[in-house]
């Protein structure tokens, strides 16, 4: 059986050249220093686009510290990365950095004991308070107002050194990106794509002003979006108030009594018989004594409470559905500083009425709510004392105050939220997508189908991407919010807060007859939505976006399938009609040792360089690699030992086996062991390599595994006699077999467990075969390459041969005696056919058992049977 064209091409037969001590210690930096000198991981952008393949690399916050989810999670990318290039493709492995948004304004904030004051002029060679160390500031009070341009200066500065930690983690934990395709989400080029992105989407429509109900943080005094929300269960309390209505006392519950003058009707579910004659009709509000009509409306829950509520304008986003499909007048009263507002409402007239709402004027919505439940208890509208609730109240997911809402007018793109045929559109392309694992497809579609308005993309914000628009004034000063000022492509990126629209003049800003800028900036999702876009180069180099977009993969965690995911699918389907990637693969979430989420907010995140440094990159990566997309994992250092014994035992084994050289002009594998060996491993290159296609890194690590400790454990053993051959009892060429074998295994066991172990596989690599570069650009195994020349004959002979083995130990244990102890005589017992394959391997399995006397029966089962320990003499 000669291979020696097979061996010659994949040189495993090369002069070995091993380390005296081998280990796992400072592998990290001596292999991302290779790799950089070697640009082992560069793009090369020359390839044709069917050879590409291009990943949308998450770009993380760069506000403050990793933590070991990041870790988790980017890990389950970089090994299909590693994969895809040693299949034969082009890699487009770019990374970003997420700069913009408001967890950044609040690092800045807190770091440098600063806040932003558009209304300051800008100082040059500002020197800020203090940075970072224990003087840290939270509260605005604490911190010293600056204009905005040196906020946004120090914003930049922060990201800037933080970003250079982020880089050097991602190195040691030996992610293969291309470090010289990386991009920020509020570089000049990044604000151009947005800018122009913007432009588009109001040419054509998508994008739009409104003046509506907006969702609002009365701490960042900014609007916030749907997808940014999140409910955290809150204490509350019941209040029973008594309306007064055309028979007698109309009694509805409120959480909410402090907004009872916004109040602008009371409605109940149409089938509600206790209330149908009430609709049409009019009551008048307790205390404020406003007419308001009762109105009948799908969403109103019979058995909730007495059935019957109050619209007001706005206590919940039920309230705005209420209000606007209704058609009821707006009273609101809260402010953007969450108080409020000092202006009594124009449908309170009564001096009564308007007595108690200068009550409430200038309070928080706290204090109001206490001063107002007095006010109803002294006049008796209020019936019994409030009865104590525990409910879900709605947050910004970054925020520490419910939020409230009020009235501004904002800039939307259009989502689908209101317009049936987009919706129905982006769930097209949803069934389109190739989810990973297919069951997130549904959290996709669950949040197209719940969308209840269009994209809110306009925050109050300072450090982001600027909306590219100026307002003509009119002469009395007025802005003309319908017809807005937009620049030309080749002016991007803008700020229209300092830069000048064509036509006029600096001097005309914010003067009658002139212009005024738009200072809003964008939503951090819109931004982060055109990562495509922004790793590509749509803008700055077309030549490699074609080749790039539509990208392979998108990678991103289970919990941003609402916001990133679909936020980017939106943008790609209006800006080039199609999926932005073929396939979305969506890892779970980190638990910590309770199985809580793990996340920066509830204080239980570990430092991903911690578990680095105590078990190695490759150790983590291993622990990171065992848990399957979408499935939830926890932090486990014992997983992550047992990724860091599977490292030096690759390294031990790999040293054992190349201390075999293959006899001169010996290149066959002769021996049916050696061949049911690489036939074994053939089939798990063929079940790791479908796995990896499937995106299903974990089962292709634990194939890889399997095979390897068998190989190890048994086959090592089975084998090594012979390998050495030390006192001549075998032939040069059953000698060789042996050696070749091992050799053919390992150069093969390595290439599997490359994406996983990238550090020790390369070092092993470079043992004997530093002439072929490194371990990641060689190509991945094919089960024809290993099993090239072999008999198939002795298909499965390895698995009974463990058998016998595994029947031999377990005897020697039962008589606690050692693994070298000699036996006298055993009988290996198996149907008539096994018995037959099982001869072929006699020696080696008299070998790895110490036995001198192998006798063989006919039974139904394979099985080492009637073993009797030889007699040891001193």
């Amino acid at each position: 059986m000669n291979t020696a064209q097979s061996a010659s091409s994949i040189n495993i037969l090369a002069k070995a050249t091993t380390p005296e001590k081998v280990g796992v210690e400072g592998l990290e930096e001596k292999w991302s220093k290779n790799w950089d000198e070697n640009c082992v991981y560069s793009f090369d952008r020359s390839a044709d686009k069917s050879q590409i393949f291009s990943i949308d690399t998450p770009p993380p916050t760069v506000s403050g510290s990793l933590h070991v989810g990041h870790v988790f999670s980017y890990t389950h990318t970089d090994v299909v990365a590693r994969f895809k290039r040693m299949r034969g493709l082009e890699v487009y492995y770019p990374m970003g950095w997420d700069d913009n948004g408001l967890p950044t304004e609040r690092r800045v904030q807190n770091y440098f004991g600063v806040r932003c004051d558009p209304s300051l002029p800008y100082q040059e060679n500002f020197v800020p308070p203090f940075e970072g160390g224990d003087n840290k500031s939270s509260k605005a009070a604490d911190q010293l107002p600056i204009s905005r341009r040196n906020f946004i200066e120090l914003c930049e500065k922060l990201t800037s050194e933080d970003e250079k930690q982020f880089e050097a983690l991602w190195r040691k934990l030996g992610l293969s990106v291309d470090w010289s395709q990386t991009y920020q989400t509020i570089s000049p080029d990044a604000i151009a794509v947005s800018q122009q992105a913007f432009l588009n989407n109001l040419a054509r429509g998508e994008a739009y002003q409104s003046m509506a109900p907006t969702l609002w943080d009365v701490t960042f005094r900014t609007a916030v979006a749907q997808a940014e929300l999140e409910d955290r269960e809150q204490p509350g309390a019941y209040h029973k108030l008594g309306f007064n209505g055309p028979d007698g006392k109309i009694f509805i519950e409120t959480t909410r009594p402090e907004l009872l003058p916004a109040c602008v009707a009371l409605v109940a579910h149409p089938d509600d018989e206790r209330y149908q004659g009430l609709f049409g009709k009019t009551v008048r509000t307790p205390l404020f004594d406003v007419e308001v009509p009762v109105v009948a409306h799908r969403l109103a829950q019979i058995d909730k409470g007495t059935g019957i509520a109050m619209i007001c304008t706005f206590g919940d986003v039920t309230d705005v559905i209420w209000w606007r499909e209704l058609d009821l007048p707006n009273r609101a009263i809260i402010g953007f500083d969450g108080r409020i507002i000092d202006e009594c409402p124009e449908a309170i007239t009564s001096p009564a009425g308007v007595a108690a709402f200068a009550e409430l004027a200038g309070k928080t919505v706290f204090s109001a709510k206490a001063r107002i439940v007095e006010l109803l208890q002294e006049s008796g509208d209020m019936i019994g004392e409030p009865r104590s609730i525990s409910h879900d109240v709605k947050f910004f997911e970054k925020g520490d105050k419910p939020l409230e809402i009020v009235s501004t007018r904002q800039w939307y793109i259009r989502n689908g939220g209101r317009d049936a045929a987009i919706r129905e559109r982006l769930i097209e392309l949803g069934k389109e997508l190739k989810f990973h694992p297919d069951f997130m497809r549904v959290r996709y579609e669950n949040w197209v189908n719940g969308l209840t308005g269009d994209w809110l993309i306009s925050r109050q914000r300072f450090f982001g991407v600027p909306i590219p628009v100026w307002y003509r004034l009119d002469e009395s000063g007025n802005p003309d919010f319908e017809s807005p000022l937009v620049p030309q492509s080749s002016q991007l990126p803008i700020d229209p807060s300092t830069d000048v629209p064509d036509g006029f003049s600096e001097a005309q800003r914010d003067q009658p007859g002139g212009f005024t800028g738009e200072m809003d900036i964008m939503d951090t999702w819109a931004t982060s939505s055109l990562t495509p876009q922004l790793a590509g180069g749509w803008l700055a180099d077309p030549e490699k976006f074609a080749k790039v977009f539509p990208y392979d993969l998108r990678p991103q965690g289970q919990d941003i399938i609402r916001t990133w995911l679909f936020s980017t699918v939106l943008r790609a389907q209006q800006e080039h009609g199609s999926l932005p990637w073929s396939d979305a693969a969506i890892s779970g979430w980190i638990l910590d040792p309770d199985r809580k989420k793990m996340s920066k907010s509830k204080g239980n995140v570990v430092v991903p360089a911690e578990p680095i440094d105590n078990h190695g990159a490759d150790a983590v990566r291993y622990w990171a690699a065992s848990a399957r997309l979408g499935t939830d994992a926890a932090f486990d250092e014992g997983q992550m030992k047992v990724g860091r014994r599977l490292a030096i035992k690759i390294l031990n084994a790999a040293k054992f086996t190349l201390s075999f050289d293959v006899p001169e002009g010996e290149f066959s594998v002769s021996e049916p062991i050696d061949a049911a060996m690489l036939l074994a491993l053939g089939d798990a290159v063929k079940a790791a390599t479908e796995a990896f296609e499937n995106y299903d890194h974990t089962k292709a690590l634990e194939t890889a595994e399997r095979f390897f400790w068998t190989f190890t454990d048994d086959y090592l053993e089975l084998v090594k006699e012979r390998a050495y051959n030390a006192e001549g009892r075998y032939s040069a060429q059953a000698q060789a077999s042996a050696a070749f074998a091992l050799r053919r295994a390992l150069h093969t066991m390595l290439r599997l467990f490359a994406p996983f172990l990238p550090f020790a596989t390369d070092e092993v690599w470079s043992w004997w075969q530093s002439a072929a570069g490194s371990i990641h650009r060689a190509s991945w195994p094919t089960a024809e390459e290993v099993t090239d020349g072999l008999d198939f004959g002795y298909h499965g002979l390895l698995e009974l041969a463990t058998t016998a083995v595994s029947g031999v130990r377990k005897a020697k244990s039962d008589a606690k005696v050692s693994m070298k102890a000699p036996i006298q005589s055993a009988t290996l017992q198996a149907p008539a056919a096994v018995l037959t394959s099982m001869r072929l391997i006699e020696a080696d399995l008299k070998s790895i058992g110490k036995i001198s006397d192998l006798a063989y029966a006919e039974a139904d089962e394979l099985a080492m049977v009637d073993i009797v320990l030889a007699e040891v003499t001193d």
